[in-house]
């Protein structure tokens, strides 16, 4: 659509001929991107070509030294290629033409605004990359404070195809040269469909959102607002704002994105790719711990045993105990004395020893001080000989090896499907329901092999406290001990040099182990000490427990945050406790707030229906503004059950009135009988979860039986209100009578 402005005409041909003029320097931009994708692959050639020698033998140090050219030439190169290609789609979106209005048009500053900065041979810029200081009056212009800005204007691209153009006046009238086109750049955006995958904003971003961008990288920035606000995108920006800004820190410490779920992680991955960065770990709350990965979630009484506080007594109860199948007294002939450790005495060092030390790294330990209440016992003969006598026994090896084995976080977790155990260890901390639903929850693990999401946190809190399991040490080989020089690789050697000793490897195809039960698949692979990153970003943040909170606290000990949520959309329940963990994850950094109050998402007759759902139980939700109208209400029907019929039938209609895509979104007891939906008008339709919705949005949505809904979900009616304004277009709502 067109429109005329005041000082322009906005006619058919003008719209062409605007679209024609930046489609000639579009054309220029991507000119130079070839030039310089092919100086890219050129660098790329020389590096690779580096470091090659024809000799055998020592390497020279010359020749090392190529090596690292080589690697540093091939890794920039590829990078810069790979960065090139990856902004081909729609890198130039905007447009900024600043002056006076008296200012002619020759003078103007024109500047062109993209995905990343290109600029020419003569080292002019063609394309600002949006992140730079530049470009900010893009962003923070308004008709009351234009910093300059005469029009702001977003091309809308297909490739390297210019398809239209639309402008926002930032003075009262347009000098007599400038062609004002369109609506507006944002309501523009607003009413195109949407696909599957997220659309960033970076061509739309409003000035109050930039501020949130923008926003100064040190401490902690929340981010809140309520649904459709764009609190999510808007934290994706400045994830890539923050990289642009202070790439040394932020690249070299890593960002880490963690979002609620896998369905979450999967929408957003295309979205800082094509702001111009891939240097972020995106993870859901399933995938935090290295070695775990879950997605199967708990029923909401279970997950609120397992996400308060309360379990940290449990588990430390549960470390502290020793292995399972553990030998309760130490016999041994040392020296030429008997030896016998009794339970108690076994019990006091190793109280003693966890006092200051975590399991697995006190092996050692453990051994000494058995060593010194074995001598107490004894008092005879030489003190060093008992000791060297002590330390040699194979007794004594054998009774360490069982008493004080390495455990696995994920091996003590178990311990707790037995129902006595639990109860023993959760007396005083749950009660007997509590525990026996955790027991359960953790047979059920054992049952179907796979871990909760609430296990990660639990898993992470023990491995914590009982520090990462210590491989064996590896047998050792001298140079003579190699028979076959032809042949090293059969022990797992990869190189020998003359004098000097190597450790035998174990080749990748020697130490994989295929999982072949349910417990097998549950402790395989190894758990990773926890990496900290220089920047954690925290979407949904409401929905985090506690201890969730303490597993993204100790990934973020030194770094900044930036925290983005809503409470009226929670699914955790005790939103204080979680509080006051998520106060302590921050530790004592300055927190600053943005606000978001525009719903850009939902049409005005959906979130109202959503808001009179909320408002009754929530009075304090935070009820953003919706920006714009279908003349659509939203369908409210009660239907015969089981509502198959009913839902293919609200599927088929939504299909010929959105283009693009639409959710039914379904409790539990009725998502087997609605498979069959998903994928349906050619890919355009999902069937999901209502707790896999946070974050996510759709044109359309068919709501499956809201009262199940808020039955089988945490958060009840919290979640429901999530579900209800997902719907960009249309809604339809099925309620089985």
């Amino acid at each position: 659509m067109t429109t005329t402005r005041p000082g322009a005409t906005d006619t058919s041909a003008d719209v062409a001929r605007e679209i024609a003029f930046e489609q000639a320097h579009v054309d220029r931009v991507y000119a130079e991107l070839e030039k310089a994708s092919a100086r890219a692959s050129e660098v790329e050639k020389d590096g690779i070509a580096r470091g090659r020698s024809s000799r055998s033998g020592e390497v020279r140090d010359e020749e090392l030294t190529g090596l690292f050219e080589r690697d540093a030439l091939v890794y920039a190169a590829a990078k810069r290629r790979s960065a090139i290609e990856k902004q081909y789609e729609g890198l130039v979106f905007g447009r900024l033409d600043l002056g006076d209005v008296d200012t002619p048009a020759a003078e103007r500053d024109v500047r062109h605004i993209g995905r990343l900065g290109v600029r020419d041979d003569d080292y002019e810029p063609l394309v600002i990359d949006w992140r730079a200081p530049a470009a900010s009056a893009f962003y923070r212009a308004t008709p009351v404070d234009p910093m300059g800005v005469l029009r702001r204007r977003v091309l809308r691209c297909k490739g390297a195809s210019v398809i239209g153009v639309e402008d926002d006046l930032m003075v009262p009238e347009a000098p007599d040269d400038i062609v004002v086109v369109g609506d507006g750049a944002l309501i523009a955006a607003l009413t195109r469909s949407r696909g599957r995958q997220m659309r960033d904003i970076v061509a739309t971003i409003q000035r109050h959102q930039d501020e949130a961008i923008r926003a100064p990288s040190r401490g902690v920035t929340e981010i809140t607002g309520g649904p459709g606000t764009g609190k999510t995108v808007v934290a994706l920006h400045r994830a890539a704002y923050l990289l642009y800004s202070e790439r040394r820190r932020f690249e070299s410490g890593g960002i880490l994105v963690v979002g609620p779920s896998a369905a979450y992680t999967a929408y957003i991955e295309r979205v800082l790719p094509s702001l111009g960065e891939d240097s972020v770990s995106l993870r859901a709350l399933g995938d935090l711990v290295d070695g775990v990965t879950a997605t199967r979630l708990d029923p909401p009484e279970v997950a609120a045993v397992k996400g308060s506080l309360r379990i940290r007594r449990l588990l430390s109860r549960a470390a502290s105990r020793p292995p399972e199948g553990a030998p309760s007294q130490l016999r041994a002939f040392i020296n030429g004395h008997a030896v016998r450790l009794e339970e108690s005495v076994l019990h006091r060092i190793r109280r003693q020893i966890l006092r200051s030390s975590q399991h697995n790294v006190a092996a050692k330990h453990a051994r000494e001080e058995l060593a010194q209440e074995a001598w107490r016992s004894v008092r005879q003969g030489d003190r060093d000989e008992f000791f060297d006598a002590f330390d040699s026994s194979r007794d004594v090896d054998e009774f360490v090896d069982s008493w004080w084995r390495q455990l696995d976080p994920r091996e003590v977790l178990l311990t707790l499907a037995d129902t006595d155990h639990a109860y023993r260890l959760a007396r005083g901390v749950l009660d007997q329901e509590e525990a026996a639903a955790l027991a359960h929850s953790l047979r059920e693990a054992l049952s179907l092999g796979t871990w909760s999401v609430a296990d990660v946190a639990l898993i992470d809190d023990l491995s914590a406290r009982l520090g990462q399991v210590q491989a064996p040490e590896a047998e050792e080989r001298g140079f003579y001990d190699i028979e076959e020089f032809d042949d090293l690789a059969s022990y797992g050697v990869l190189d020998v040099r003359a004098g000097v000793d190597r450790r035998v490897t174990p080749t990748a195809s020697q130490s994989v182990v295929t999982p072949t039960d349910a417990r097998e698949r549950l402790l395989h692979g190894r758990i990773e000490r926890a990496s900290g990153s220089a920047h954690v970003l925290v979407d949904e943040a409401q929905d985090l427990s506690p201890m969730q909170w303490r597993t993204l606290a100790r990934r973020g000990r030194n770094a900044s945050w930036t925290v983005v949520g809503d409470a009226a959309q929670a699914s955790w329940g005790d939103l204080e406790e979680a509080r006051t963990a998520r106060l302590e994850a921050y530790g004592s950094h300055a927190v600053r707030g943005f606000h978001m109050d525009t719903n850009y998402r939902n049409a005005r007759e959906i979130f109202d229906y959503a808001r009179d759902v909320i408002l009754p139980l929530v009075p304090d939700a935070d009820i953003p503004a919706a920006v714009r109208e279908t003349g659509v209400e939203p369908v409210d029907t009660v239907v015969e059950p089981p509502p198959v019929a009913s839902v293919e039938s609200a599927v088929d209609e939504l299909l010929g009135e959105v283009e693009g895509s639409i959710a039914v979104i379904t409790p539990m007891r009725w998502a087997d009988r609605l498979t069959h939906l998903e994928g349906a008008g050619d890919g355009r339709v999902q069937v999901i979860d209502p707790l896999s919705t946070k974050g996510l949005e759709w044109d359309a949505t068919v709501v499956v039986d809201p009262d199940a809904i808020i039955d089988e979900s945490p958060g009840g009616v919290r979640v429901l209100y999530v579900v209800l304004t997902r719907a960009a277009h249309r809604m339809t709502v099925l309620r089985p009578g």
